[in-house]
């Protein structure tokens, strides 16, 4: 069965090698990769092209651009994944897997790269306490017929743009498992709190969009369930004895700015 990978990549020349090395390095050997290049002014096409992926291009919107991708790919299965993340060289033959075992949706472990500085670390924490939670998550490599009958990606969004995909794909009743063994590594993680606040007032300002469709404050809310579960906070303060609170302090600030992106 083939598994097509789209990648969507706008000025990606940084980490797109890294992506497209872990690509070529998976178990799984029925892959085909097509990037969708958003108009780059740097060589993210010509990079893509000497790995051996498809090339296409859009205009810049990522959400357009992994739909584009769909629509051109091959595969019975997409697996979505952007151009600064890092893929164990078994996830895509677990998701292959669960596929085949019944799943129609498959959500792959999420973390961040804890070596980029401080900011990256306590999002690593961050991201390990949403793993399995239910509501904090979503599915990145599906069957063909799960994503279209979802509907795709919304070109309206690029805040939350996963979790809205998500929740269609749940709304028809679709079966979602979780890789246990492999996952992702996002290689780009803002590394000062400048680039976090930057970056979540971008986002601010696309999150009206997303909470009129997602009415659901659960995704803004800066303290969430999620830090506390019991085995969760053992792992995280045994690590690491100001993970918690480091979490708490840097979604409080990343909500605040969403926040000031929202009224500007």
């Amino acid at each position: 069965m083939l598994v097509s990978i789209v990648i969507p990549a706008r000025n990606a020349a940084k980490t797109l090698p890294l992506t497209l090395r872990s690509i070529k390095r998976q178990t799984y050997p029925h892959i085909e990769v097509i990037v969708v290049d958003g108009r780059s002014s740097d060589n993210t096409a010509e990079i893509a092209r000497s790995h051996g992926a498809r090339v296409i291009t859009t205009r810049p919107n990522r959400s357009l651009q992994r739909n584009a991708g769909a629509l051109l790919a091959r595969g019975d299965i997409l697996y979505f994944v952007d151009a600064d993340f890092y893929l164990t060289p078994g996830v895509v033959q677990e998701c292959v897997d669960l596929i085949h075992s019944g799943a129609d949706a498959v959500i792959v472990l999420n973390i961040s790269n804890p070596l980029k500085g401080t900011v990256a670390k306590i999002r690593y924490y961050e991201r390990m306490s949403y793993y399995g939670s239910g509501t904090y998550e979503a599915a990145r490599c599906m069957t063909r017929q799960t994503f279209w009958k979802a509907g795709g990606y919304d070109p309206q969004l690029y805040a939350n743009e996963d979790y809205d995909l998500h929740a269609r794909i749940a709304a028809t009743g679709a079966k979602t498992a979780h890789t246990g063994k492999n996952f992702e590594i996002h290689l780009d993680e803002p590394a000062t709190w400048r680039e976090l606040i930057t970056k979540s007032i971008y986002y601010g300002r696309n999150i009206t969009k997303y909470l009129t469709k997602n009415p659901n404050p659960a995704y803004i809310t800066p303290i969430r369930p999620t830090y506390l579960k019991k085995e969760y906070a053992a792992w995280a303060t045994r690590k690491w004895k100001w993970a918690i609170p480091a979490v708490i302090i840097q979604k409080t600030i990343q909500a605040t700015a969403t926040a000031i992106g929202k009224i500007i």
